[in-house]
């Protein structure tokens, strides 16, 4: 059996008025985060969404995948900064998170830029997140290697 993780969120009044509060993560690590609809579609005033949530969920196991394919490779990296920049937006079908957007900077000696970004995309697809997003969601890396 695989690890699980859990979250609870307490949600109140109907979806644009509305307000809820993650309470609870298994970590323990973060709580009462408020959420609201217009944390989604507005300014978020100070209050997550899911799509914020899913982009540090998506740069952290980025982060991950892409330090594995360095070492594999021989090269293990000093440093990575990722982004992911998540994309909630209105289509035909109704709101969805149309794309994530990954960007890498990294310091990583002794490898060429052609390398660090052919491993760099192959982190992106082979992320556990990413895998989850896709074929529903468009992925994208940018990444550069820093001198």
């Amino acid at each position: 059996m695989g690890i699980t993780r859990r979250a609870e969120i307490g949600w109140d009044g109907d979806l644009m008025a509305g307000s809820g509060v993650i309470r609870y993560v298994s970590s323990g690590s973060i709580s009462r985060l408020p959420v609201t609809w217009a944390s989604r579609t507005e300014a978020h005033d100070g209050r997550t969404s899911p799509e914020e949530l899913i982009a540090a969920a998506h740069a952290s196991c980025y982060a991950m995948a892409f330090s594995a394919q360095l070492a594999r490779n021989g090269t293990p990296g000093e440093h990575l900064e990722v982004s992911a920049v998540v994309t909630f937006g209105k289509t035909d079908a109704g709101w969805k998170i149309v794309s994530s957007d990954l960007t890498v900077v990294g310091t990583v000696p002794n490898i060429d830029e052609t390398k660090f970004v052919e491993l760099a995309t192959a982190a992106k697809d082979g992320c556990p997140v990413s895998q989850a997003l896709k074929g529903n969601v468009e992925l994208s890396v940018v990444a550069t290697l820093r001198p």
